[in-house]
This record gives structure tokens, C-alpha cells and sequence, in this order.
């Protein structure tokens, strides 16, 4: 269940992802419009085209990931995030989660809440536990699963990438990836 009634929270992956370059570790944000003072539930939080971040984007992931195995295969179905303009945050993090399961095989029927459901507790509620500010290979309760990066021998193995990541190293063999617990 993707959960569409909560308020935009600021320092979150929701407008944000991590990925390897020569020079280690590179956040690349989506710059979203802000309303000072007031909350705003995350369908209604619009994307801020004002400076080129698309391009920037673009450029930073063909620089990182060129050389890797699959960035050639996998182009074609990332580059459209970088040239169409979603209006919403929401709905282009909706059309990233859609490609990435098809890319990666991962097979689930994704669904929306009616209402605000704060988070019980509950192990498969990650949305607070996975976060910037906590690095997954040692919290959060999950497995730290290395593989094959580009750059792994200039700065070892780089934990809490993007997906894109996994997929343009490890191409089909994500999903199994994705699987073992190690």
C-alpha cells in the first residue's frame, strides 16, 4: 500500500536517491515547491522545474553509471523520468516504483490508502524506517546484500544506493539479488 493522505516530510528518499560516482557518494534531489508554515499531504506537493535538475540528473547518472553492465539496456527506460515534467512528486515516485518492479521482475499489486494509516509497528511498514539519516546496513532490521558496483575499488562496496544502482550492475540478476538474505 502506497500511503497518499500523509504530509510531505522534508529530508526523506520521497524527493531523493543516492548514487555511486567516481568520487563515492552523490545525492540527487527533486526540488519540490514549498507553502512555508503550512503541511502538505504528498499527492498535493508539486515538482519545481525552475532550475534544470532533470539535466543535471541525467548527466550525473550517465557519468556514474556509463561503464557499468547494464546501463546501456536500461537507458531507454530511465531516461524519460529526466525529459517529461510530472507535475506532482507523487506521481512520478509512483511511475519510478512501476518501472523499477518491471525491470527488476518484481511481481506486486501496489495500492492506495483511503485515509492517513499511521505507522503500528508492523515489520512490512518501512515508510519511517528507511531513511537518510539511518543507513540501511545497520539499521532498520534489513540485510545488507553487497554486489557488484563500478566503483567498488576506489571506495569498497557503497551501501543505500538507488535501485538504479542494482539494475545497472547486476542487470536481470536484481531480483534474485534482492532476495538473498545474507
Amino acid at each position: 500500500m502506497l500511503e497518499q493522505h500523509e504530509h510531505y516530510v522534508k529530508q526523506t528518499y520521497r524527493n531523493r536517491c543516492r548514487i555511486a560516482g567516481a568520487n563515492g557518494v552523490q545525492s540527487l534531489t527533486v526540488p519540490v515547491v514549498k507553502r512555508h508554515g503550512e503541511k502538505m499531504p504528498i499527492r498535493e506537493v508539486r515538482i519545481d522545474y525552475s532550475e534544470a535538475w532533470q539535466r543535471r540528473h541525467w548527466r550525473a547518472i550517465e557519468t556514474a553509471y556509463r561503464s557499468s553492465p547494464f546501463f546501456a539496456y536500461y537507458a531507454d527506460d530511465i531516461r524519460p523520468f529526466y525529459e517529461k515534467k510530472e507535475t506532482f512528486l507523487f506521481d512520478l515516485n509512483e511511475k519510478i516504483l512501476q518501472t523499477t518492479c518491471e525491470l527488476t521482475g518484481v511481481e506486486t499489486a501496489i495500492g492506495y490508502t483511503a485515509q492517513f494509516c499511521p505507522p503500528d509497528g508492523h515489520p512490512a511498514d518501512c515508510r519511517y524506517s528507511i531513511t537518510p539519516k539511518i543507513s540501511c546496513a545497520t539499521g532498520a532490521g534489513f540485510y545488507l546484500q553487497t554486489y557488484y558496483q563500478v566503483f567498488a575499488h576506489l571506495h569498497s562496496f557503497l551501501p543505500d544506493l538507488s535501485i538504479l544502482d542494482l539494475l545497472c550492475n547486476e542487470g536481470p540478476n536484481s531480483l534474485e539479488k534482492l532476495r538473498t538474505k545474507s
